[in-house]
């Protein structure tokens, strides 16, 4: 009884430890040997060999792809944080019923409930060369003819983008929001702040959590998509989950392993970054 009662937390962490060993680690630790191995038209041959990394790190496709990934990243993020923190800055501090809070939070929630291709999908016969947009634009003479960029685009992608996952913003910011002291606002808004040093000095820093968890929500799921690139893009932009979309088609296996590990690097560089500005830990 008294081993038992040493190490109970052991044996209360080993459940938990043991998920995150079989469906977290031992994936990746996967993906990490098999990205070592040979290949060739039509199998796989266990081998330790950097051909894979050697022509991704040296490959122009590579660095172009990873520039177009990060360029949509980057302005999904500052779309999506400016929307929703606006959204989320409404709903918390503009409507003062509760339940009218929550029916507009649920309201935000509701497209959420369909499938993302369904959402995606939706835009193209809006932003088409003969869409909803452009003939609206034709019979009120605002153009003389269609707007070629609207669909099949990099606007496309990131409207469809920003589309997708402003949610992921809007929650994490919302709930920081609704924990903060209304006594800390009003005390600003007496001292003579306006409403822009109020945000700026006050709410912004107190929402650093929600949005560095928005952030890392939006990031990661932003440069491991391929579906909306692919679709949104008509095919004519290439980002990283393209590339490895494509490698797996072609039965690469080994050079879309590689892949996965950099880009996998890459999201773990840009994640530490952020946190050396906010410790969420402390924040939440």
């Amino acid at each position: 009884m008294r081993f038992f009662s040493q190490y109970i937390s052991y044996f209360q962490a080993a459940p938990l430890a043991l998920i995150i060993l079989l469906f977290l680690l031992f994936p990746v630790l996967t993906i990490l040997v098999v990205s070592f191995w040979d290949y060739d038209s039509y199998r796989l041959i266990p081998d330790f060999i950097t051909e894979n990394y050697e022509f991704l790190l040296t490959s122009p496709v590579t660095y172009s792809a990873y520039l177009k990934t990060l360029f949509y990243a980057i302005a999904t993020l500052v779309i999506t944080l400016l929307i929703g923190f606006t959204v989320a800055y409404y709903i918390a501090f503009y409507i003062r019923n509760s339940f009218v809070q929550s029916l507009l939070f649920i309201a935000c929630t509701v497209p959420f409930l369909t499938s993302n291709i369904i959402r995606m999908i939706s835009w193209i016969p809006l932003l088409g060369r003969n869409g909803l947009v452009n003939s609206a634009l034709l019979e009120t003479h605002i153009i003389d003819e269609p707007i070629e960029w609207l669909l099949y685009s990099d606007f496309s992608v990131i409207l469809a983008f920003v589309h997708l996952y402003t949610l992921f913003v809007v929650v994490p910011v919302f709930n920081s929001m609704m924990r903060i002291d209304r006594n800390l606002v009003e005390a600003a808004i007496d001292s003579g702040a306006s409403a822009m040093q109020t945000i700026t000095h006050v709410i912004l820093p107190l929402c650093k959590s929600g949005l560095a968890i928005g952030s890392i929500f939006v990031m990661t799921l932003v440069m491991g998509d391929f579906i909306t690139v692919t679709m949104m893009s008509g095919g004519l932009s290439a980002s990283v989950g393209v590339l490895i979309r494509n490698e797996i088609s072609l039965l690469q296996y080994p050079a879309a392993a590689a892949n996965a590990i950099v880009l996998l690097g890459t999201v773990l560089i840009m994640l530490s970054v952020m946190f050396r500005f906010i410790n969420i830990k402390k924040e939440l």
